[in-house]
């Protein structure tokens, strides 16, 4: 699941033509779908085997385009700090933090002691080397956006005035204006051994070099990432020796190693397997609510997609539920808003219901009554194409013929992020999921006027001066009560959301917004119970799902 799959709504739902077979299987209490009957298994080995059906795309912590990557970057790196299993801030490289009455200035006090695995002092200019590298804008590192503001005219603003180190164990930076998100954004900002910055550049995607307690022996795009454990890890030491991801697109293969034991964890687990696992007694599957949206973004520069009664048709053609009970069996939910609603800050928005007639009727009042073709886009793994087919059928009911055009990951966002003059894109479909768990996550990049590619995913060309103002002002506070409750956004920004919604003015297909998904995992018994897989590779997870964390404690999560 990519930083491409973008949260902001949509499309998501949709009536297969095909009969609706998919069985709906109840999950207990504790969010099993699926209970081992046999949990004395144990391993052979003391190896870690996971099986993803995305790609790891890249292991510069900096320059990640997806979750995939977030997550397996995490076991190398580590950040300041980090959300606990109850989305509570947290130390990791910082020990504490204190922040000024006016919201400028951030003072960290770094954890001592700490050694990179190059054996390089994790200290203060370290992370200040960090920062620079990723504010150079020679560079041209994704998450350059999180630390600069592109304006309207195209100049920048910087967020930060200054990074000071004061000592070696003392950081502190200044903001040129309050920023609420900013303590949150540092959840993702990991720092690199900046010895090794020095020796390797921009190719330290190669060399990969953090303070985690994993060290990546091999990165191996499309195929397989491996790790082995740090044991000279400044923390408590994993109880796994390696740990290695295997890309594994196809659902069927995903399971049948999960069966045979070749895999101890898949992710994502497909709802139309669950039949077949079922068989096996030494399998759990764990359903728990995600942050992920799911959605198909709509380009407003289309003369076609321009029009918002074609919009509003295309919502109303879309059947949500059965989407739903189609690609998940039932575990997801209908998006009632842009953002999930486990974000702070959301609140519901009326959705859109199922209604072809009124449908067909707009299309006929924007003067398309006779349809017209728009293409596409998407990754080309089973579930993504089964997705897109969904959506195609759906709105063939109001005579929009739609291309599906399955990809490769990387040929997608190639041909998504660039300049706006060279877009070809019409209709994308995707996720996002906001990993600082904040409204801003989960809004600029995807709405905001100046993030159209190729600076980040406004792929819809959305423009709303409305928009940018409450956000930017909704934002200029680091208030301890407002970053917890992100009261900043639920009163102007989520009443905009909802003007905007009655209108389809934000250019996506939504079944409301889109589709919030239920996560499932399905991970074999040793897991739970084998020592030797204790506290390890479940920061893999992380990125896709603190709530695991709480139903298998026993596994030890290392947080991002």
């Amino acid at each position: 699941m990519k930083m491409y799959k973008k949260v902001m709504a949509a499309a998501l739902a949709g009536v297969m033509t095909v009969s609706m077979s998919a069985t709906a299987f109840a999950a207990d209490d504790d969010g099993y779908i699926l209970k081992a009957t046999n949990e004395d298994s144990k391993s052979s080995d003391n190896d870690l085997v996971i099986a993803i059906e995305g790609s790891v795309s890249s292991m510069d912590p900096a320059n990640i385009p997806d979750t995939n990557a977030i997550s397996a970057t995490r076991g190398v790196y580590e950040t300041l700090v980090s959300f606990d299993e109850n989305q509570e801030l947290t130390g990791k490289l910082a020990e504490s933090w204190e922040v000024s009455d006016d919201s400028l200035t951030y003072t960290f006090k770094l954890r001592q002691g700490v050694k990179f695995q190059d054996g390089t002092d994790f200290n203060a200019a370290a992370v200040k080397a960090n920062y620079d590298r990723v504010v150079n804008k020679d560079n041209n590192l994704r998450q350059r956006r999180t630390f600069i503001v592109t304006n309207e005219d195209g100049s920048e603003t910087p967020r930060v005035d200054s990074i000071e180190t004061p000592d070696d164990y003392t950081l502190v930076i200044k903001l040129t204006q309050a920023w609420a998100p900013f303590i949150n954004r540092l959840t993702q900002f990991c720092i690199i051994s900046p010895a090794a910055l020095e020796e390797y550049g921009n190719d330290i995607m190669n060399h990969p070099c953090g303070t985690g307690p994993y060290v990546c022996t091999e990165w191996e795009e499309g195929d397989h990432t491996s790790f082995e454990r740090n044991d000279d890890y400044w923390g408590d030491k994993p109880g796994v020796d390696t740990v290695t991801i295997k890309e594994v697109p196809e659902a069927g293969a995903r399971t049948a190693m999960l069966q045979t034991g070749e895999a101890d964890f898949i992710y994502p687990t497909p709802s139309d397997q669950i039949e077949a696992i079922k068989g096996t007694d030494d399998v759990n599957i764990l359903t728990t609510d995600s942050n992920i949206m799911r959605y198909v973004t709509l380009n407003m520069d289309l003369e076609q997609l321009s029009d918002v009664k074609v919009r509003q048709a295309m919502n109303y053609a879309i059947d949500k539920d059965a989407y739903i009970q189609l690609m998940y069996s039932g575990y997801g939910k209908p998006a009632t808003s842009v953002v999930p609603s486990i974000i702070g800050g959301y609140e519901e928005q009326e959705a859109y219901t199922y209604d072809v007639d009124k449908a067909k009727e707009l299309m006929k009042e924007a003067g398309y009554e006779d349809g017209f073709k728009l293409t596409l886009w998407g990754d080309n793994t089973t579930q993504e194409i089964k997705g897109m087919t969904f959506i195609s059928q759906q709105l063939a009911q109001i005579g929009i013929e739609v291309d599906v055009q399955p990809m490769e990951p990387a040929t997608v966002s190639d041909k998504i992020y660039v300049d706006k003059e060279d877009a070809e894109i019409n209709m994308w479909y995707v996720n996002w999921s906001a990993s600082d768990f904040t409204m801003d996550g989960s809004l600029r990049s995807l709405l905001y006027s100046t993030m159209c590619p190729p600076t980040s995913a406004n792929t819809a060309y959305f423009n709303d001066a409305d928009f940018d103002k409450d956000m930017d002002e909704g934002l200029a506070t680091a208030n301890e009560e407002d970053l917890q409750q992100m009261s900043w956004t639920t009163s102007e920004v989520n009443l905009l959301l909802d003007q905007l919604n009655s209108q389809v003015e934000i250019p996506i297909i939504p079944a409301s917004y889109g589709v919030t998904r239920n996560v499932m995992n399905a991970f074999r018994a040793v897991v739970n119970d084998y020592d030797n897989a204790r506290d390890t590779l479940f920061w893999y997870n992380k990125d896709i799902n603190d709530e695991i964390t709480r139903k298998l404690e026993d596994l030890g999560l290392y947080d991002n």
